[in-house]
This record gives C-alpha cells, sequence and structure tokens, in this order.
C-alpha cells in the first residue's frame, strides 16, 4: 500500500463552475477552453469518481488537487473564489483513499479563510510555481505560509499556467515551461522562502523540475549550502523513472522523495530501486510530510473530535524550529538501472 501526493480529480461542483463561465478557462460541455490555446477535449471518464476510486485500490491515500494550470489561482478574486469554493465543497467530501489539498487566489490573500479551510480537513495547501518564482512572489504569500506553518501542514508547489508558442508539440508545456517553473521555484524557495519560514514543511511537484541536480554549479556560482539537505523539503516523482528518480536521490538522500502520479494525465512509474526504497518513496517520507508518525496510517479523511462534557484549552500550535540541515545518508545509493521504461501519459491541459 502506498501515498500518491498528487492526482486531479474535476469533482461535480468544480465542473459546473466552469461551465458556467463565460470566458476562459471555461467549459462548453467537456471541451476546455482556455486562453492561447486550442480547444482540449476532457474525457469524462478521468473525473469519473467510481473510476477513480476504482483506479486507487491499491492506495492508502490519494491526495487531489486543484489544476493550477487552469490559471484559476491567478483570476481576479470576483473569478477565482467561485471556482475554488466550489472545488473546496466537493472535495472536502471525497471518500477514501482520496483526500485533497486546499487552494486559494494568490490575488487575494486571506489567511482567515485558507484557516477555515484548513480546518476542514484538507492536507495541506497548493500554490502554482509561477507565484514563487522569486523573493516578491514568498514576500507576498507570506501569510498564506505562515498559516501552515502554524499547524505543521505541508505547502505542494505546482506548475502554474504556462505560455506555449505557436506550433509547439502537446507535451511542450509539460516538459518546458513547467520544469522551469519548478526550477525557479526551488531555488526561489532556498535563498528566501527557508529563512523567512524556518518551521514549514514543502513538497514540489515533478523533482522541482530536476533542480537539486543543478546543485554543483549553484555553489561554483556562490549559492549557500554546500553538502546540506533540507529534511523539510520534499520531491516528488510525477513523470520521472528511475534514473531521474536515483539522481535525485543521490544529491538529496532519499528521505525527502515521496511518490506522485499526476493522474489522470500520467501514470506512475515503476522505480524499481527495491523494497526499502519503495516503502521510503511510497510511504513513509509521505507520512511525514503530513506530519503523522511514521508508524500511525494517514488516513483519508480525518475524524472529527469526540464531543466531551468538560472540554480542555486546546494550546494553539506554534511553529517548530526549523532542524539543522544535514548530509545526504553515507548509505549506498541504489544502483542506477540499465533501462527506463515510462507509462503513456496523456497531454495535460495547459494554460
Amino acid at each position: 500500500m502506498s501515498i500518491d501526493v498528487h492526482q486531479h480529480l474535476w469533482t461535480p461542483s468544480f465542473l459546473d463552475a466552469l461551465r458556467r463561465r463565460s470566458r476562459p478557462p471555461r467549459l462548453d460541455g467537456w471541451t476546455l477552453l482556455l486562453d492561447g490555446e486550442p480547444p482540449y477535449e476532457v474525457d469524462p471518464d478521468d473525473h469519473d469518481l467510481t473510476l477513480r476510486t476504482a483506479r486507487a485500490a491499491g492506495l492508502d491515500l490519494a491526495l487531489v488537487s486543484l489544476s493550477s494550470p487552469l490559471g484559476i489561482e491567478h483570476l481576479p478574486p470576483d473569478e477565482a473564489w467561485p471556482l475554488i469554493d466550489a472545488y473546496h465543497a466537493d472535495a472536502a467530501e471525497l471518500p477514501a483513499p482520496f483526500r485533497a489539498w486546499a487552494a486559494a487566489p494568490v490575488t487575494d490573500l486571506d489567511p482567515v479563510r485558507l484557516a477555515r479551510t484548513l480546518d476542514q480537513g484538507f492536507a495541506g495547501l497548493q500554490l502554482p510555481a509561477t507565484a514563487l518564482l522569486d523573493a516578491g512572489g514568498f514576500a507576498a504569500t507570506a501569510p498564506l505560509l505562515d498559516v501552515l506553518a502554524e499547524r505543521g501542514l505541508p505547502l505542494f508547489v505546482h506548475p502554474g499556467p504556462a505560455a506555449v508558442p505557436v506550433g509547439s508539440p502537446s507535451w511542450w508545456a509539460a516538459v518546458v515551461p513547467y520544469a522551469q517553473q519548478m526550477h525557479a521555484a526551488w531555488y526561489a524557495f532556498r535563498a528566501v522562502g527557508r529563512p523567512r519560514h524556518p518551521g514549514l514543511k514543502i513538497c514540489f511537484a515533478l523533482l522541482a523540475g530536476l533542480a537539486p541536480l543543478h546543485s554543483e554549479r549553484a555553489m561554483n556560482r556562490g549559492a549557500p549550502g554546500r553538502g546540506r539537505v533540507d529534511r523539510d523539503a520534499f520531491v516528488e516523482t510525477s513523470s520521472y523513472g528511475p534514473r531521474a528518480v536515483d539522481a535525485v536521490i543521490r544529491e538529496l538522500g532519499i528521505d525527502v522523495v515521496v511518490s506522485g502520479s499526476d493522474q489522470p494525465y500520467a501514470e506512475a512509474v515503476s522505480l524499481d530501486l527495491g523494497d526499502a526504497a519503495r516503502h521510503a518513496i511510497g510511504h513513509a517520507n509521505a507520512v511525514r510530510l503530513l506530519g503523522a508518525s511514521p508508524h500511525t496510517p494517514v488516513p483519508a479523511r480525518p475524524r472529527p473530535p469526540e464531543p466531551s462534557a468538560h472540554p480542555e484549552p486546546h494550546p494553539h500550535p506554534h511553529p517548530h524550529p526549523h532542524p539543522e540541515p544535514h548530509s545526504p545518508s553515507p548509505a549506498t545509493p541504489p544502483s542506477p538501472p540499465r533501462s527506463s521504461s515510462h507509462s503513456p501519459s496523456r497531454k495535460e491541459p495547459q494554460s
């Protein structure tokens, strides 16, 4: 059994909200219309809850999130909130094994509203990498990140809207601008995000665009942190195979790598790195990311508190000090596989 931290599932309320819109991003039936993109035909089966539950039968937990490439978080507040509220309404009620990342517009930062949403049982907050590309982005979103740190909940950084040049192939956005966004967000967090938020847990989609593999260049150009690993900065594996994952493990150690598939746009790839690595990446590391004991199962949805006639006051949590960074485990890393076979993936909606 394992945990998948990166899936997408468009629920009925969210689909209806997209169909009510008169301008992009919007749905016309099952045709997705985005600015600067050709119409994209959505497969209804990809967002059918019964079918998706069957696909996830082998998972302890599947975390779903808003599709940030649609650009919803960057819309004006009066357009963003109806879509985000519709997403939250159904996402909070998803059955096991599903649970959801919360969403928030970066055009209307509301930490109080985020706190109320997180209290409904969301795993943490997802923000688009396009809102976290530099010091200004981390400064602007600091009120939301403080809410997460106070609760010990993680931030999930996902690619945002991507400009696609005319004539580009269908895979262009997922391979070029998505990776560039994640690369920039990784180094922006190292430079300014971590000093501002020492207790924040964070997870970068798609191995942070392989940004960790550029550490030698970064240090040769004056970046600090030689030989240090941030144990609360995780990366997930979606759309990568054993060669890339093995390289990142050699750079960061295995303890910060978690499994993600990007369903329904891609499938998780068998990493074939051994049973111990499979358990760490597929379960134990994600449990630590989400704030539970490695020996305690992560529930798909939290149980409501038991009523008490004389409830005791509950202390307000405070951010814990960020642990001293350390070097990757000296244990011999897994040997690079001889070959990599990726499962076929569908075209992801792009904006």
